[in-house]
């Protein structure tokens, strides 16, 4: 028996070693020097088209072929390929790219595009030369033989599609406009970009000691996504909607030891005050509506007459709010439950449009995730008779089912706003609750709202 273990832990670390050798081949290709854009017909290019590494351009594929109009309207801001965040082959792809951007930074930066006027596909601008310059810099654009093509006033289809690509590496609405978001991020100096890159590295270094097991969930909160690792290997991905600015989803470490279907959501005191009770006022019918009752001491103590209270002179010290379980509830209809000093946790939601804005720092705190339930049967299944169907069979039932976990599955919420794709691409997000302290990044916190992203649905209190 002790023999085939043997062999069957061999085997996996051979697997793995292949898996590390491809992705480091794959990461070589995406962040080389692209020799062929540096031999003897350098002396013919501009200095930005001499840098090494930025200018990479690889075809997109097909993804980023989509008609302009289609394009424009598919939120495709997951990571992609197995690689996890949490890894030293992320961590080598990341000191690459700081590599690069020092180099940069050395021979002077990029130009900055003045003004906040947006640029359209079709129009003719005096700063597109310099929107070209910065795309090709980023490995966004391919660069030309000669320098051809450089003073063109026009945003081409080839320079739209570069367009697409920076604001998809950059967490922006992919639109192909110059918009005043796409413009604010262009004009981020190389110097500031390293920094963040800098900072970056750090926290993901900072991550690798972490005793997170062959199993665990990543939450990487301004890039709005989780991650199920096993093995090395990133087995799903998950949208997510993370804390507000004022409401700051933590860094935390912690063990899912609990599913909770159907769960009570007993209402934190700080929602209570800062949310609740001033919303009764304004919406007297809102804990009917909302299906939440109010208790007395603790959130099993007994219920009062709500309609009895005015809630413009009340003492709520003594007064608890619970929610009764169900599709009104905040939490949805499951929570994943894992025990943490800042009481925060991950769980369903009925708001799910929020899920289709791009920026979705929208929560009290906690996390809500897409397709929850197909974590929730990932968490738990190795537990005896777990699966997707049973979940399914949970929920159809509609009663409160409890599982807790015999080996309770680590968790971690981190902050990343800066990582490299396997395929070599530099990904920035915006710093949204400005931990990066980086000045030239304070802008990512104040952008307008885009007119054209879909609609935000009537808000509920949730954690």
């Amino acid at each position: 028996m002790k023999k085939e273990r043997g062999r069957r832990d061999a085997a996996d670390g051979t697997v793995a070693e292949r898996t590390n050798l491809t992705r480091r081949q794959t990461l070589a290709a995406g962040l080389g020097l692209a020799a062929g854009l540096f031999g003897a017909k350098a002396q013919a290019q501009e200095w930005w088209q001499q840098l090494p590494g930025f200018a990479s351009y690889s075809d997109p594929g097909p993804r980023e072929r989509r008609p302009r109009d289609a394009a424009a309207d598919v939120l495709d801001d997951l990571r992609e390929g197995s690689m996890p965040l949490r890894s030293q082959e992320m961590l080598s792809a990341m000191a690459d790219a700081i590599e690069r951007v020092e180099r940069v930074v050395a021979d002077g930066g990029w130009p900055t595009i003045p003004g906040t006027r947006m640029i359209r596909p079709g129009d003719e601008d005096d700063r597109v030369p310099a929107v070209r310059r910065i795309l090709v810099l980023w490995g966004d654009v391919r660069g030309r033989r000669g320098g051809g093509g450089y003073s063109s006033l026009a945003l081409d289809s080839e320079l739209e599609a570069g367009v697409r690509r920076f604001q998809s590496r950059h967490g922006l609405r992919v639109s192909g406009r110059v918009d005043r978001s796409t413009l604010q991020a262009m004009n981020v100096p190389p110097a500031a970009r390293l920094a963040q890159l800098r900072m970056n590295y750090n926290r993901v270094r900072d991550l690798l000691p972490l005793k997170l097991d062959d199993r665990y969930v990543l939450v990487n909160v301004p890039g709005f996504q989780a991650e199920a690792v096993s093995r090395h290997v990133v087995e799903a991905r998950h949208r997510v909607i993370a804390g507000k600015p004022d409401r700051q989803t933590p860094v935390v470490t912690a063990n899912i030891r609990a599913l909770n279907f159907f769960p009570y959501w007993r209402v934190p005191e700080s929602i209570a005050n800062l949310d609740v009770i001033p919303r009764l006022i304004k919406e007297p019918d809102y804990l009917q509506r909302e299906h939440i009752r109010v208790l007395t001491g603790s959130f099993v103590g007994p219920e009062v007459d709500a309609t009895n209270i005015d809630w413009r002179t009340v003492d709520a010290k003594n007064l608890r709010f619970r929610q009764d379980p169900g599709p009104q509830n905040a939490l949805g209809l499951v929570r994943i439950d894992m025990p943490n000093e800042h009481g925060v946790y991950m769980h369903d939601t009925p708001m799910k449009p929020l899920f289709e804005q791009r920026s979705r720092a929208f929560s009290a705190g906690c996390v809500r995730v897409q397709g929850v339930f197909d974590l929730a049967a990932w968490i738990a299944r190795d537990e005896p008779n777990m699966s997707r169907e049973r979940v399914e069979g949970i929920l159809q039932a509609n009663q409160p089912v409890d599982i807790t976990l015999s080996r309770p599955l680590p968790v971690a919420f981190t902050y990343v706003t800066a990582w490299v794709e396997e395929d070599g691409r530099l990904i920035f997000r915006p710093d949204i609750y400005g931990r990066d302290q980086v000045r030239e990044l304070a802008g990512d916190r104040q952008r307008e709202h885009d007119p054209d992203a879909p609609p935000l649905p009537r808000e509920t209190l949730a954690p």
